[in-house]
């Protein structure tokens, strides 16, 4: 345990040092985090053994997806969300469903052992993108606002979406469901898990906001304790919304956005401490992710399985997004640059030990591909983020300076 605590706390301490060179270079984030987990695991020198199960993963997962969700919701800019708020309706009323029926079509094609409900699993799974994968491209001045809280948006709200037809789904595959109606099933989720889930961090965050706002009016705040505010915050309203069978995700998003509305006075101070935490939080998932379960997993890998993995981030995600967009005076390389930075890593992460500990017939096969197609993730979107975010900016300010649109 000492061992593999010395070997984390030096790679952090280091990392700390140098990631401001690194973030000028597409080797950054997620991409280093995951190799060095590989390079120094069982696949690799066998320095770093993390006997983590797959509970332990999902909760550091979860963690770090609540409290990114709820900074990356808070850190949005609430006047162009709003001018440009057809953009994230479009991507999850329109794209999201496209998605998935595309990701069921191509499973059904490509995998035979798998029921029609499993494929429909694999596919709902693979569906939600993820906020902390996609923060080089959202949090980059370089973009275009409306992109950056589009995919935000988009990214902040889908996996939360994505719950209760990923759980409907497992319903019906493990007979949970009984003689229910799925429709029925599915709607009581969708309830259960939205509502809540909206109304736990909204309320939440509206008390916590506010006596965050009185304590400062009234001298009380420390610097010290100042900078737990805000993650404590959001891991209550994920934690509260999960215990109350909403679901913690869209409780996240939603008191991210409406602390953003309330507090505006130090708000960036706050929220900068924050994502400290929140990326301390990922590097650990991210470096468990690598030594625990790739160097298990790639062994596994079939054609069919990179095949899929390979479509899920391509056409899969990019063609639905791309109609999707039709008609918003988007440029063809805004839209296709849109699709492609649909990054799949926590959310699908959390949701693939969920469908593990259902013991269903196909969740070994439904779980390699899952992690299959995260490692090419962070691998492809990782490495692509600054190069394409440079060509986006440079043809914007082209069209921007000949007048095109």
């Amino acid at each position: 345990m000492y061992g593999n605590l010395a070997i984390i706390a030096v790679f952090v301490l280091i990392y700390s040092m140098v990631c401001g060179g690194l973030e000028r270079t597409p080797i950054n984030g997620a991409v280093v985090y995951t190799a060095f987990g590989l390079a120094l695991g069982p696949l690799g020198l066998g320095l770093l053994t993390l006997d983590v199960d797959a509970e332990g993963l999902r909760t550091l997962a979860e963690l770090a997806l609540a409290l990114v969700l709820f900074i990356d919701a808070a850190n949005a800019d609430l006047g162009v969300l709003k001018k440009s708020i057809v953009l994230p309706k479009r991507l999850l009323l329109v794209g999201l469903p496209l998605t998935l029926l595309l990701g069921f079509g191509f499973g059904v094609l490509l995998f035979d052992g798998l029921t029609l409900l499993e494929v429909a699993i694999l596919a709902t799974l693979l569906a939600p993108t993820d906020a902390a994968l996609g923060k080089a491209v959202v949090s980059n001045a370089a973009v275009p606002q409306n992109i950056r809280e589009s995919l935000n948006v988009e990214s902040g709200l889908n996996d939360g979406i994505c719950v209760p037809i990923l759980f409907t789904f497992l319903a019906l595959a493990t007979g949970a469901a009984g003689d229910g109606r799925p429709l029925l099933i599915a709607l009581e989720l969708v309830a259960a898990e939205i509502g809540l889930g909206v109304l736990v961090g909204v309320g939440l965050t509206f008390v916590g906001a506010l006596l965050f706002l009185q304590a400062e009016k009234r001298g009380w705040l420390t610097q010290t304790w100042l900078q737990l505010t805000v993650p404590s915050l959001a891991v209550a309203c994920f934690a509260a919304a999960q215990w109350l069978g909403g679901s913690g995700f869209i409780a996240a998003f939603a008191g991210g956005l409406l602390f953003s509305g309330i507090v505006k006075k130090d708000k960036h101070t706050l929220l900068l401490a924050a994502e400290g935490t929140g990326d301390t939080l990922a590097l650990i998932t991210w470096v468990t992710f690598g030594a625990a379960v790739i160097g298990q997993s790639i062994g596994y890998f079939s054609w069919q399985v990179l095949l899929y993995a390979l479509l899920s981030l391509t056409l899969i995600r990019m063609l639905p997004v791309f109609l999707a967009l039709a008609g918003t005076g988007l440029r063809t390389d805004e839209k296709l640059f849109m699709g492609w930075f649909g990054p799949r890593g926590l959310a699908s992460i959390v949701f693939g030990v969920i469908v593990l500990n259902d013991h269903i017939p196909g969740g070994e096969t439904i779980a390699i591909t899952a992690v299959c197609t995260i490692v090419l993730s962070v691998l492809a979107h990782g490495l692509s983020a600054n190069p394409l975010v440079a060509s986006l900016a440079a043809r914007v300010r082209s069209a921007g300076i000949g007048g095109g649109g």
